[in-house]
């Protein structure tokens, strides 16, 4: 497919996603450091329950790096312990504190100057941070123009016959980046979309009455 035309077809793709579902103001925050704690706490659990952990944090005070890199494991586990995988994600929240603080000083407001691929890097070197993990702290915390790829992302684009179903992350954000400018805030509504649909009617056992992108979907 030319690039114009897959160009056009992503962009329609958003129009009618954002037509039928409206604005989906993510990332609901009210720090960036607690974007980028909702980012590791998000991971395999259901948001509805991140809500839950990240409510315990504030209440228990431990919503800052400091806090997170003093706090006993036990402890901090037991705050989060509703997001899931608990004593892991203990692990993860102090390697990224430990980071921000060692590096930025603590202060999430100091990364946005770094330069994005830079600071992509340095996300991927620590612990328990990978590529979702890394680019959904770079364009919900930090504003940058990156493309978050998720299971969603791969399910709906592989059923409309966008991408392959086995297709790299990479592979996948290219499709995003190579075809659509470089806008942080359509990024952030695109995957927030997503998401969306993907819980409403693309579902892995998909809700195709009243879906949206029927007609240019190839799936049965």
């Amino acid at each position: 497919m030319a690039q114009q035309n897959l160009s056009q077809k992503l962009s329609d793709i958003y129009r009618c996603l954002l037509d039928k579902y409206g604005p989906q103001h993510w990332w609901p925050a009210e720090s960036r450091f607690e974007m980028m704690t909702g980012a590791v706490l998000t991971q395999s659990a259901a948001w509805t329950n991140v809500e839950k952990a990240i409510a315990r944090l504030k209440e228990a005070d431990l919503l800052s790096p400091e806090a997170i890199m003093k706090a006993d494991e036990d402890i901090l586990a037991e705050a989060i312990r509703p997001s899931g995988y608990f004593n892991v994600k203990t692990r993860k929240l102090k390697a990224l504190a430990a980071w921000l603080v060692a590096g930025y000083n603590g202060q999430a407001d100091k990364l946005l100057p770094a330069e994005t691929d830079v600071l992509r890097q340095e996300l991927l070197g620590v612990w328990g941070i990978g590529e979702e993990t890394a680019d959904s702290i770079l364009l919900y915390a930090c504003g940058k123009p990156v493309f978050v790829i998720d299971a969603y992302t791969r399910r709906i684009f592989s059923r409309l016959g966008l991408a392959e179903r086995d297709a790299g992350y990479d592979c996948l954000q290219r499709l995003f980046t190579a075809n659509l400018a470089a806008d942080a805030a359509v990024f952030n509504e695109y995957h927030a979309l997503i998401v969306r649909h993907a819980k409403e009617h693309c579902r892995v056992k998909p809700v195709c009455q009243g879906c949206v992108l029927k007609t240019i979907c190839g799936f049965n």
